[in-house]
Order: C-alpha cells, then sequence, then structure tokens
C-alpha cells in the first residue's frame, strides 16, 4: 500500500439513541460489528449478545453479553485504546475468512467470478514498515506511537505485535529522536520507519516549516540521537538529516539503494509471494510492462523471464531502480521511464511489442492505464491491488476488451486490519 491512509466511509449521522441490548449479526467493512438499525459497534463478532451505550449509529460497547466462541485475548496491551488494529479479537481463521468473503462480495458486484486461491496472512511480527506519530512529551522524549480511536491524540506505544522486533526495540530510541521538533506549536510529526538491509530508515514529516525549519541546535540533536541509536538515515520530507549507510533492499537478485520516503511493500514475505506470482504467470512472455513499478520490486523479478519497460511517476524511484540494474548482471534487459501513468498512459501503440503486463497502482487504481491495456494487443496482464474496490473496476475493464480473470489470491498484508490486498491473472 502506498503511504496515504484511505478515507474512512461514515454513517449518516441520526439522532442519539437510548442504551439497547441487541446481536451483532455481521462485521462491517470498518472492522465494526453491525447490529440491526444498523448499529455499529466496534470490538464486537457476528452472533454476540452486546449492551452498546446511548449515542448515534455508532456506539460505544458497555458489555458483552454473549460472546462468540470465536473470541479471542488480543495480544497488544494497548488494543481498544490505539487506532491501528481493529481485529485483533477475532480468532484468525474466521478473521481471515471474513476478509476473503469480502473480496469475493466486491467481486460480484462487478458480476466476476473467478478462482479465489488460498489467502495469505502475514504473521506477527512482520512489519518492516510504520508510521508512527509524535506529540510533546519531555524534553528528552516525545510521545510516540499510533493515533487513538476516535481521536487526533496519540497512543505512547510500549509494545507492537504487528511490527518487525527490531522497529519495536527501536521505540525508545525513536522516542528521543522526536523529542527536538517541537521548537514550533504547530508541528505534529510523523515518523515513516523502515526496516532495511543496512539498518533503520526514518523520513519525518509534519514539522512546521514556514518559520524556517528546525534550528540548527535542534538539527544537531537529532544527528546525535540517530548516531547513538545507529539509524542508516534520517531525512526531514525528504531531506538528509544524517546518513551513516545508505539505505539498500533486495529486489529479487538486485540490491536497490531506497529513495528517503519511497514506498515499499509492508512485508518482505508478501512482497516475496507477490513477486513469485507475477514471475509465474509471465513466464511464457517475450517482452513485458512494469506499470507503476516503484523501485523495482516485480521489476527485476520479471527481467529474469523477459526484457521489462519499467515505468513510475515517482522520478527518484525510477533513478534508483536504474541504478540497480549494476547489482543483477545476467537479466533480459530493462527500460525506466519517469512518466506519471495516470495523466500520461502508456498506450496501446507503445504496448505494440509487448505481450504481458504488470499492473499495482496507488489505491485510486489504474483506470486510464487500464483503458490502454484493454485497447492494446496485449494478451496477460497481472494486477496488483490495496484497494479490492478499484482493482473490480480495472477489471471489469479488462474483461469487456475479452480479458478472463483467471485466479485470484488474497494477500492479508496488514494483520488485524480491514484492508486486504490481492493478485489477480487476465488472459485473453
Amino acid at each position: 500500500m502506498r503511504r496515504h491512509r484511505p478515507q474512512r466511509a461514515r454513517p449518516i449521522d441520526v439522532p442519539a439513541g437510548p442504551a439497547v441490548e441487541t446481536v451483532i449479526e455481521a462485521v462491517g467493512g470498518e472492522g465494526d460489528g453491525i447490529a440491526p438499525g444498523p448499529l455499529y459497534a466496534p470490538f464486537t463478532l457476528p452472533g454476540e449478545r452486546v449492551r452498546l451505550a446511548p449515542g448515534p449509529q455508532r456506539r460505544e460497547v458497555e458489555a458483552i453479553l454473549a460472546p462468540s466462541p470465536q473470541r479471542v485475548t488480543p495480544p497488544c496491551p494497548h488494543f481498544g485504546v490505539c487506532g491501528g488494529c481493529a481485529l485483533q479479537h477475532w480468532e484468525h481463521g474466521a478473521y481471515l475468512a471474513w476478509k476473503v468473503e469480502r473480496l469475493v462480495r466486491t467481486l460480484a458486484r462487478e458480476r466476476i467470478e473467478t478462482q479465489i486461491l488460498p489467502a495469505f496472512a502475514a504473521a506477527p511480527g512482520a512489519r518492516r514498515r510504520l508510521a508512527l506519530h509524535a506529540r510533546q512529551g519531555r524534553k528528552d522524549a516525545a510521545r510516540l506511537g499510533f493515533k487513538t480511536r476516535k481521536s487526533w491524540d496519540v497512543v505512547d506505544i510500549a509494545a507492537c505485535p504487528i511490527a518487525d522486533p527490531a522497529l519495536e526495540a527501536a521505540l525508545p530510541a525513536m522516542r528521543r529522536l522526536a523529542a527536538p521538533l517541537f521548537e514550533h506549536p504547530k508541528s505534529a510529526p510523523t515518523l515513516h520507519v523502515t526496516l532495511t538491509s543496512t539498518g533503520l530508515d526514518i523520513d519525518i514529516t509534519g514539522v512546521e516549516r514556514k518559520s524556517g525549519g528546525l534550528s540548527a541546535d535542534a538539527r544537531m540533536r537529532l544527528a546525535e540521537t540517530a548516531a547513538e541509536a545507529d539509524f542508516a538515515r534520517v531525512t526531514l520530507d525528504g531531506e538528509i538529516a544524517y546518513l551513516a549507510r545508505q539505505p539498500t533492499v533486495r529486489f529479487g537478485p538486485a540490491t536497490v539503494a531506497l529513495p528517503a520516503g519511497s514506498f515499499l511493500q509492508a512485508v518482505p514475505e508478501a512482497e516475496a509471494l507477490m513477486t513469485a506470482i507475477a514471475a509465474e504467470a509471465a513466464a511464457s512472455a517475450e517482452r513485458i510492462a512494469d506499470l507503476f513499478c516503484g523501485a523495482g520490486a516485480f521489476t527485476f523479478r520479471l527481467a529474469e523471464v523477459a526484457p521489462v519497460l519499467a515505468a513510475d511517476g515517482a522520478a527518484p524511484a525510477i533513478a534508483a531502480l536504474q541504478a540497480g540494474v549494476a547489482t543483477a548482471p545476467g537479466l533480459h534487459g530493462i527500460t525506466a521511464q519517469a512518466r506519471d501513468l495516470v495523466r500520461r498512459p502508456v498506450l496501446a501503440e507503445e504496448m505494440k511489442r509487448i505481450d504481458t503486463v504488470v499492473f499495482d497502482p496507488p489505491r485510486a487504481g489504474a483506470a486510464e492505464q487500464a483503458a490502454e491495456i484493454a485497447r492494446s494487443g496485449v494478451s496477460r496482464a497481472i494486477g496488483v491491488s490495496c484497494n479490492p474496490a478499484t482493482f473490480v473496476r480495472d477489471a471489469r475493464t479488462l474483461i469487456d476488451a475479452g480479458f478472463r480473470l483467471e485466479r485470484l489470491k488474497p494477500v492479508d498484508q496488514f494483520l488485524w486490519s480491514p484492508h486486504v490486498e490481492l493478485v489477480g491473472v487476465f488472459n485473453r
């Protein structure tokens, strides 16, 4: 998924009602239980009898009167207060089946049927990327964590069971790192932290800069803390504040220097699975296009199969991809372009020699690019998506042009959240 988070749909406001005892019928798209009315209740499960507090449609739970046999003890001490996870209280098999069922229902809206492969589920402790919000705390340590439920305040987390242990262990040092960022009262920093092959890479956004940005003293403290913690790199909106080692990642056979703030799949095992599916589906290709390619997570695996045209709107990512080619001899060849694929999609005429396309767009999907793929002579398309709704829209464009969605792999990369990702293979 890309860095930005989707806006949540809100139920229509209705007048507040009294407390009520009711039965939860289903779990909705945000992870809340749904009772007749409809009423929405967080941290509830299908079949549970609950007492809901007075309020509008979205209610707090006063008591679980009859718990579901699928209810389990959440592993995180911050669950219920932290807004980061919604579904830790649900038995894993039922939780995963719910995600797959939601995906099937989304496909059904466009009358799309296909083979649904067994879902991949990320394990706890697998996330290599976190976005941690900082708020002013003590002079030597900020408060750091995720936003609380229904608030802009922050839960100062002591543990995070979704995070790689190296990220969890670095929380105290990151609190110290964030301490000098509050010289201006309007600063609301976010630390985008990534575990790379050479250490932690931290890009800080949300520091007020209209008043001149951080002072020399604050920058000095930032660099000293980063050195003490042995972070690889710290940047402020992409501008280097501290650099000990260039952060790098492995994409198949290549080593790529990661641009500051660059997109990267959150879980390495999910990335490996998705790129393997794409490479297998493209095994007989003669020429491939990798669209919305980022820094090359799919590109280098695909270039082991056939020559690849790689395109993405992020020029730093394309530059990193091009530099990474030198680290992976023996590939079939990569041509990379920095290109806004929304305003300037790769046209059907430009795909005359291409038989296979991989596309991995942001949450908004690839409407313009899908139209060009549909118009082209491409015989195989592999779609990767973090948003089933826009994937289904783009899939309908391809299907109407003669493609068949042969199979689809659900990918639960964002554990205990309502989000589900996927890889779909089209042929015509």
